[in-house]
Order: structure tokens, then sequence, then C-alpha cells
């Protein structure tokens, strides 16, 4: 196959590592800069342009979109994928789960456990909003914020008034969460790659810290998750209709509460903590399912030939 690796950062360690297991397994592999793509819009004749030549030829893609490019990202992956190119996460999926409240309310209908959510526009609303979600302590954030960033603890109902006002005040939209005491500062991130869990690491917040994202200090270890960890992960990711993904769940005395997942997960912590090639399972997956169009495409010939005949 020749796959295209869509990432704004080729010196990233999981760009790195997905280009290498695709040489490695014997494929042709480029690293595009989806910003930098464009389509071509056309009956019977989708296109898409990279440094100004076309690249149809691509059999497979591994989309890594950041969260600041994820309307633009997702629309070049869309463009693929009517072209019939296999992706490792549709486009559908990594916008549902880049809207952190539309990736909440889907998980909700589905039964699946949360912290207390609650989201508004008007500081009207901020006294009810705080109960709604059981008083302080709570956790608000921001549902553009990723690696921890845009997240702050607020231990009193002044300080999270406050802290909301601010935020309404840009002109910022936040969700509100309770605040689950009895993680004590810890989560769990599960890899999932083809409805299966190939990874999974508990991180823990550095002292003084409730995030527990490494990006801010936070460590993490090889776990071994329990059967309604693995299920609400593989459920999770389902619902989203995603196939490669990274779920963020607590645990709590009511059971695992997902937090969030995340489309293009990193691959360096959960790797060095477990000691597998996630990377390659990713690429394994790819190859299946180029394996598959492959073989539907030559029985529709088949079919389509002996109906000539």
């Amino acid at each position: 196959m020749k796959i295209a690796i869509l990432s704004t950062n080729r010196n990233l360690y999981s760009t790195k590592k997905l280009y290498e297991a695709a040489i490695k397994r014997g494929h042709d592999c480029v690293i595009m800069d989806h910003r930098k793509c464009y389509v071509g819009i056309k009956q019977g004749k989708p296109s898409i342009h990279y440094n100004g030549q076309d690249v149809s030829d691509i059999d497979a893609i591994i989309p890594r979109i950041g969260a600041s490019v994820t309307f633009y990202g997702s629309a070049i992956v869309r463009q693929f994928e009517v072209m019939g190119v296999v992706s490792a996460n549709p486009s559908q999926g990594i916008t549902r789960s880049r809207d952190k409240l539309r990736c909440m309310q889907i998980l909700s209908g589905a039964g699946i456990g949360l912290p207390v959510t609650g989201f508004a526009k008007n500081t009207h609303d901020v006294d009810d909003l705080i109960k709604m979600v059981g008083g302080a302590p709570l956790v608000i954030k921001l549902l553009e914020g990723t690696q921890g960033i845009g997240v702050v603890l607020a231990e009193t109902k002044k300080a999270a008034s406050s802290v909301i006002e601010a935020f309404f005040g840009l002109g910022n939209n936040i969700l509100i969460q309770e605040f689950i005491k009895e993680s004590k500062g810890t989560d769990i991130r599960v890899l999932v790659v083809d409805g299966k869990v190939v990874g999974a690491m508990k991180r823990v917040a550095k002292e003084g810290e409730f995030r527990s994202n490494l990006h801010r200090g936070g460590t993490a270890e090889l776990i071994k998750l329990s059967k309604a960890e693995k299920e609400t992960a593989l459920k999770a990711c389902k619902e989203l209709g995603l196939t490669v993904c990274g779920v963020d769940m607590l645990p709590s005395d009511r059971g695992p509460l997902v937090l969030e997942v995340n489309s293009s997960p990193g691959l360096e912590g959960i790797e060095k903590a477990t000691g597998k090639d996630i990377a390659s399972k990713v690429i394994e997956f790819l190859e299946k399912q180029y394996a598959s169009k492959m073989q539907n495409l030559h029985s529709s010939r088949k079919s389509s030939a002996g109906r000539k005949l």
C-alpha cells in the first residue's frame, strides 16, 4: 500500500513511529501536512492535491488531526473517503470525538458512565449550573482544550462562579463537571484498535496537581483493566464510530467514568508504559481494511462480468 500519515509535525513521536512501522511492514509511506492539502470537487472525479501534485494514488491514510484544525482536517479525511481511500479513522468519528459536548451527549445517550456534566451560555444560570453537578469542588473545562490546557479545579462555589463568569466573559464555551475525589489524581488511558484493547496504562498526577496528563508532569504505569473498564472503553469507541482511539477514564465508586475519547491519541506514553508496539497494530488494521476493500472490489467486478455474459 501507499500510506499517507496526515500530520502537521513529522518530528512527533507518534508520527515517526507510525511511519517506521509502515516502512518496516513493506509499505510506501509519506507524511503530509493536511493543512496544505486542497480538494477538487468534480462530478465522478474527486481529487486531492498536495504541494502542487495530485495524490489520488494514496491507498490508505492515518489521520493525526489536531484540535485546532479539526474542521479542515476532517474535511480532508472526508475527501479521501469519497475517493475510496481506506482510513484508520472515519471523518465522522473524528468530528464527534473532537466536539467534547457532542461526545458527552452521545455517550450519555448510550448509557456510558460519565462525570455529571453541565453546559450553559448565560451567566445568570451559574448558581443552578453549579448545583446541577453537585456543587464545589468542581472542574471547569474549555471545550477546545487539549493535554490538560484550559482545565481548572474550583475548590469553592465562589471560586467556581468567578472562573465560570470569566470564561463566559471571554466568549469561551465551557463544560462544568463534578470532581471525582476518589480518583485521587489518577486516570486510565486505554488504546483501542479495531474493536480490541491493545494497551492500557494508569496515569498519576504529580504532587499538588489534579490533572494526570503526561504533558503536565504526570507519570504512567502498566495496568490490568477490570472487565467494566474494558467494556466501557470498547463501547465508547464504538458509539462514536472510531476504529483507532484513546479512551480516558476515571475510577470512581460507581464504576469507570469516561472523561474523553481521543481520535489521535499519543503513542509515546502508552508504548513506553506497556512495552507494546501499538503503531504496528494500527498498520495491521489498515492492511486488513485494504484487503477487505480489494476483495469486495474483485467480487463486484466478477459479478458485473458475469451479468454481461
